[in-house]
């Protein structure tokens, strides 16, 4: 089990959400924890997909979706993130209009999923090698989508591989893509939108859109965890 009792600055994490989009929460998981959730990968049982990202054409690299019971580290994580999250995304939704308010209890916003047809579990384990890299893109999965997640770097920049980094681009009305580059290092998590944040302007709020993805590797091996708070159909 994971706790979150790590005196956690949630102040900061909503100002940096609110500013940027993303928000990083240095060393969420020990060394141990990490190595722990990596050695998985070669595992059958705990999951409940394998996609090769480069049968696709456009991307490299590879990822397996946990199936449930999800592992005890990566549901607690979940359960433990939900609620700290929950008053984030409905004023974001607040600010943007947007019907629906997700409820306080994380089971209740599964629940929800489960009666749009979404019931298969998304958090995943990724796998990088020396070449590969993942576009840009967003990670929706039906009716019901959380507007944030979380992405933990179980690999040691510099040591298990170079490049690699976690990027993210924020289109904005009218403007060019801005991009930015989150420097993670061995169990950094990154807290970020899905899709969509409000920004305040001049004549009040608008949404804009935003992609994350990870540059091309040079060398070495990098595992991340995604922990996605929507199920998927």
């Amino acid at each position: 089990m994971v706790s979150m009792n790590r005196n956690i600055d949630w102040e900061r994490i909503s100002h940096d959400l609110d500013a940027n989009g993303n928000a990083m929460i240095e060393k969420l998981l020990t060394p141990a924890q990490c190595e722990a959730l990596s050695a998985l990968y070669p595992e059958d049982a705990p999951f409940r997909s394998r996609v090769v990202m480069g049968r696709h054409g456009f991307v490299r690299g590879e990822y397996k979706y946990f199936d449930y019971p999800l592992p005890k580290i990566v549901a607690s994580l979940r359960a433990a993130f939900y609620p700290h999250l929950v008053p984030i995304a409905n004023h974001w939704n607040e600010q943007m209009s947007l019907d629906g308010e997700f409820p306080t209890d994380h089971e209740e916003f599964l629940a929800r999923c489960r009666k749009a047809g979404q019931t298969r579990a998304t958090p995943l384990l990724l796998k990088y090698a020396a070449g590969d890299y993942n576009c840009l893109h967003q990670d929706l999965y039906g009716e019901w989508v959380f507007p944030l997640q979380v992405a933990v770097l179980l690999s040691q920049p510099g040591k298990d591989f170079s490049g690699g980094e976690f990027v993210m681009t924020e289109q904005r009305p009218r403007m060019q893509s801005r991009p930015e580059v989150v420097p993670l290092g061995l169990g950094d998590a990154v807290v970020f939108a899905v899709s969509h944040r409000p920004v305040q302007g001049t004549r009040g709020t608008y949404r804009v859109n935003l992609r994350h993805g990870v540059s091309r590797l040079h060398s070495g091996q990098r595992y991340t965890l995604g922990v996605i708070f929507h199920d998927a159909k």
